[in-house]
């Protein structure tokens, strides 16, 4: 889309950043090395998005194993591959390579096992998943999965340089790859170029946060480095926020509806109660989790 036909929101009231938060470093999968920047303790606080894992190294010992077979249910993963090659395998009949600048949206819903391996033995492997949470009536729906090659994901330059790929939900009038009505999550992927500044606009009640992964940026007069999540204040009255580079920057806006609905989480399985974690963990240990997928 070009300049000239783009929306560009009229911010009156900026987000401040309520805090700065450096993720935490930690391995998964088969000892796959990378950052958690959004934390369990975070999850009430950015309702609807329960984790964020940044992973990046060219070191192959770091990533070279991947995350075997393992289950999810009751929320959906989106996988962002900056650099690499990982080869998804579900339960669900499901198959796909995510290359670089591709993203991977999965929708657990009532569970599927999956696996994510490199399928490179050399180079740099960088990108992100975040896991977006699911209202309690549609955790048990069937797994939905897709696939979207670099080409494929929307994308614009706006007027002041700022390139912009819009995973989700929309902005300036650019649709994006995926929308969800119930917690309406918008994922950017923003390039500064010097001196550049990006607006977005956004409900005042939904919560937000920015992730630098390159250079430097300046929110609400609040300077976040790189490796930084800048969490957004939630004010009455404000309606986005405007981001600025005073060099070349790449960070991730990630905003959306809270859900207000009770959370229960072990490991890889989040649902509404206790209760229905139990028969999450009596579904997997007898079989049934991934053969129900498959049925779907």
């Amino acid at each position: 889309m070009t300049a000239a036909t783009l929306t560009a929101p009229s911010v009156q009231q900026p987000r401040r950043v309520e805090r700065l938060i450096a993720g935490q470093p930690t391995s998964d999968g088969a000892g796959v090395k990378l950052t958690r920047v959004l934390t369990q303790d975070l999850q009430r606080r950015l309702d609807p998005f329960l984790m964020l894992d940044a992973f990046g190294s060219d070191n192959p010992d770091d990533y070279i194993a991947g995350f075997p077979d393992h289950p999810h249910r009751g929320f959906e993963t989106i996988t962002y591959m900056i650099a690499g090659r990982m080869l998804h395998r579900d339960s669900a009949g499901h198959e796909g390579l995510l290359e670089n600048g591709g993203v991977q949206w999965m929708t657990a819903g009532k569970g599927v096992i999956h696996s994510e391996i490199p399928q490179q033995e050399a180079g740099v492997m960088e990108g992100f998943q975040l896991w977006l949470n699911l209202p309690g009536r549609d955790k048990m729906n069937a797994p939905w999965y897709r696939d979207f090659k670099n080409a494929e994901l929307p994308r614009f330059t706006t007027p002041e340089g700022v390139g912009v790929t819009v995973i989700a939900g929309e902005s300036h009038g650019v649709a994006g790859a995926v929308t969800r009505e119930t917690t309406a999550p918008v994922y950017l992927d923003l390039h500064f170029q010097t001196g550049a500044t990006f607006a977005q606009a956004l409900p005042a009640t939904h919560n937000a946060f920015v992730y630098v992964y390159r250079g430097e940026v300046t929110v609400g007069g609040q300077r976040v480095p790189a490796q930084r999540m800048a969490l957004l204040a939630n004010e009455p009255g404000s309606d986005g926020v405007v981001i600025t580079a005073s060099a070349d920057a790449k960070a991730l806006l990630i905003a959306g509806r809270p859900l207000n609905e009770p959370i229960a989480q072990y490991g890889p399985f989040v649902m509404n109660t206790k209760e229905e974690i139990y028969q999450a963990l009596n579904d997997f240990r007898d079989g049934r989790l991934g053969e129900e997928s498959h049925r779907a």
